[in-house]
């Protein structure tokens, strides 16, 4: 019997120790710089403050053209001065992108409005944009699990939200979204 009890407090730990790993934080603000020999980048975000991310050989980049990628003065599409939301991870003591998405232009549209709906779970939202239209969101798993958290739980209606989304198949997907 002790050893039942030994095997399911080590599992227990086990597991604990990576769900802290898989927990997947949202960073937006503006790349200020890229470093490609220790594969890294910096974010600033609009409060002032710098985060720097470690690039990891599974990151993903979102909302870049062929172009982007191609040019000379970009690293997997990204520049100074790219508008970003960088989706991160602790892997150890480093701060790893797992997705970035590049925000504007050829990358995520840009939606406001006053939050209608949002289950996390069903991965849904529903906002209404300023002029009276409804706009359906399916949620990735990142903006369902991290985006948003400064909307309360109970408190979501009502709640002015900037939407970060891109089309597929004919669907809006909410990447990311926060409390404006």
């Amino acid at each position: 019997m002790k050893i039942i009890g030994v095997a399911i407090l080590v599992c227990s730990v086990v597991s604990y120790g990576f769900a802290i790993e898989d927990v997947v934080t949202a960073t937006h603000g503006t790349i200020t710089k890229i470093d490609k020999a220790t594969k890294t980048f910096a974010v600033k975000t609009a409060d002032g403050a710098e985060h720097i991310f470690y690039w990891a050989k599974d990151t993903s980049v979102h909302g870049m053209k062929a172009t982007d990628v191609a040019a000379a003065d970009s690293w997997h599409g990204l520049k100074e001065g790219s508008e970003v939301v960088a989706h991160s991870t602790k892997r150890g003591a480093k701060d790893t992108a797992v997705e970035v998405d590049k925000v504007g232009d050829t990358g995520l549209k840009r939606t406001e409005g006053t939050l209608k709906e949002v289950d996390r779970g069903g991965k849904k939202l529903v906002i209404e944009s300023a002029d009276g239209t409804e706009h359906a969101f399916t949620l990735t798993r990142h903006a369902a699990a991290d985006a948003g958290k400064g909307v309360a739980a109970g408190g979501e209606r009502g709640t002015k939200v900037v939407i970060y989304s891109t089309e597929d198949a004919g669907k809006s997907v909410a990447h990311f979204f926060e409390k404006i």
